[in-house]
């Protein structure tokens, strides 16, 4: 129940052309004690009233010259939309009340007044007008709960994965830096892509397990500085597979685009990548965009068989290429994507470094 002192002090607005209907339903609701109390005799004011200070409820005239009661209320549910309209209409006709309660209100007062009807009627419907204002603001609060709470449970998820991937990338990374800007990289890359939102979150939390196989590699292989021998270079790839197994068969689609991912990266638009040499839109699109954002990463940072590229240098392989890196390996609309957006790819670099 809602106290009644809450009802008392609740605004309502008096709209009516003639001033003395207006006089005559302040007083009654004066001397019932109601305090917030406005009026209008121009209908032509009533929704920028309403916009600015949100009414308990409205005492709407329904004939009213220039502009009738209909009319207003078309302009009421614009702002208010798919929430409460909160109108009781004013009227003399009997035949204008279903049409009234058709077009939103909720509710109608008949003239000539009586002061029985005036009370009851705006008492119960400010009642359940507070009613609805508390529930609309309770579900307000429950919603930023849920979105608070899974916000925490993300950024859990995110560090169990970050953690999960420290395990492999700490044996030939620098810092595990490199994991988190694999996220914003791919995150950026999808957005400026098109992609719609499920997809963006998705690959951000995905995207860093790309490489949780080499878990599975024997260091001696894993951080050798020179070229592999043909069996090396057959134990190296596999860490492409081991990763899809190690994430395969879950239900989460988080660790589902990540074996996706882990299975795809090194697989190239031209058909030259591993470990099944894939082509074109074969290759899934969460491994292409995951493909030039590892690309660009590595070439910037250093490893055993190279030192770091700046950011121009990089810019250089990617574009026109170099002995091991070539443009065709890409998807061309995910490089086109990539050349537009590349000064976001060295902020990203240069912020996220521990």
């Amino acid at each position: 129940m809602i106290d009644s002192s809450a009802i008392l002090h609740a605004s309502i607005l008096i709209v009516d052309d003639l001033e003395v209907n207006v006089r005559l339903l302040e007083q009654m609701l004066h001397g019932a004690g109601y305090v917030s109390i406005a009026s209008t005799t121009n209908p032509g004011e009533v929704c920028e009233l309403h916009r600015k200070n949100r009414y308990d409820l409205i005492l709407l005239d329904l004939q009213m010259p220039g502009m009738d009661g209909f009319q207003v209320m078309e302009g009421l549910k614009e702002i208010e939309q798919a929430d409460y309209l909160p109108v009781i209409v004013i009227t003399a006709q009997p035949s204008h009340k279903l049409h009234a309660l058709e077009a939103g209100a909720k509710d109608f007062i008949s003239k000539p007044f009586e002061l029985a009807e005036v009370l009851a009627r705006v008492h119960n419907m400010l009642e359940v007008r507070l009613l609805h204002k508390e529930l609309h603001g309770y579900n307000e609060v429950l919603e930023q709960r849920v979105q608070e709470r899974t916000v925490e449970l993300q950024q859990s998820n995110l560090e169990t994965i970050y953690t999960m991937t420290r395990a492999a990338e700490h044996k030939d990374e620098d810092t595990g830096a490199h994991v988190k800007r694999i996220s914003y990289y791919s995150r950026d890359l999808a957005r400026i892509l098109g992609m719609d939102e499920v997809f963006i979150d998705r690959i951000f939390i995905a995207s860093p397990m790309h490489d949780i196989g080499k878990i599975g590699i024997p260091d001696h292989i894993l951080l050798k500085p020179g070229g592999f021998t043909a069996d090396e270079w057959t134990i190296m790839k596999g860490h492409a597979a081991m990763g899809a197994k190690i994430l395969g068969a879950s239900k989460s689609p988080y660790l589902q685009m990540g074996a996706e991912i882990a299975q795809n990266h090194h697989e190239r638009w031209d058909g030259g990548g591993y470990p099944d040499g894939k082509s074109g839109e074969d290759i899934p699109l969460s491994a292409r965009i995951m493909n030039i954002c590892d690309v660009y990463d590595a070439l910037r940072s250093k490893r055993p068989y190279k030192a770091a590229f700046d950011h121009e240098k990089t810019m250089d392989i990617i574009g026109n290429g170099d002995v091991r890196t070539r443009p065709e390996h890409f998807d061309p609309n995910v490089l086109s994507a990539f050349k537009q957006n590349h000064a976001a790819f060295n902020d990203i670099f240069e912020t996220c470094t521990a």
